[in-house]
């Protein structure tokens, strides 16, 4: 997706990476030295960084921020990486804060698997303007792809990968992959087969493990029940 965009819009595209990012100051340097007409990509940003809204309480004199320093450099030479200070409001600054102004013509794109650790003034309107979830693969989803790998609009098997695409959770690129597999004649058939047979294994390992699991509340119930 940011690569359409990219292409689209003529833009080039800086990786972000904020572990390797010193402190604040180094941010905004960094900031300043991106070109105008980019996009800024931060990926994963639940793991990035501790932006999680726990927003540190002001230290006490029994844990001075001297200490603080001193147990996050220990911290960070024991584990062989540099202490990254960037904080939540040098985050915001470098997103609509003063130097952010300068140059403009920026897209900045996070992407994360759990957007709800995110601290909310820094994903609200004005900031990412444009939430886009990336979801599961649907029935119309499926139908794009087959149509672009396999060039095949309609099968006698699309009712039952409808089907099952309604009880499984199966990602585009999992799809992606069994319609691109190799046979001699590049035969939609097979191929529409092997995806049917691998949502139907999906299936049922799903099955297997709700009643495994079920089983083991029964045995944890059976087991209390005797000890009464």
């Amino acid at each position: 997706m940011i690569a359409v965009m990219a292409n689209l819009l003529n833009y080039d595209v800086y990786d972000l990476e904020l572990t390797g990012v010193e402190n604040n100051t180094e941010l905004k340097m960094l900031l300043m030295e991106i070109s105008s007409k980019s996009i800024i990509v931060i990926e994963d940003i639940d793991c990035s960084l501790d932006l999680t809204g726990q927003r540190k309480k002001a230290a006490t004199y029994e844990d001075s921020e001297e200490e603080e320093d001193e147990k996050e450099k220990k911290e960070g030479k024991e584990k062989g990486t540099k202490t990254s200070k960037v904080t939540l409001s040098g985050l915001l600054n470098f997103i609509d804060g003063l130097w952010s102004a300068c140059g403009g013509e920026r897209v900045i794109v996070f992407t994360t698997n759990h957007v709800e650790k995110l601290d909310q003034a820094l994903i609200r309107k004005g900031r990412m303007d444009k939430h886009i979830e990336l979801s599961y693969c649907t029935y119309e989803a499926f139908k794009v792809l087959a149509r672009n790998y396999l060039n095949v609009e309609s099968h006698h098997l699309f009712p039952k990968i409808r089907e099952l695409l309604r009880e499984v959770d199966m990602t585009p690129a999992d799809v992606a992959e069994h319609l691109t597999t190799k046979t001699l004649m590049k035969d939609a058939r097979i191929c529409l087969e092997g995806l049917i047979s691998a949502i139907q294994r999906k299936t049922e390992a799903r099955l297997k493990k709700k009643l495994s699991a079920k089983g083991a509340k029964s045995s944890r119930k059976m087991i209390g029940q005797g000890r009464v």
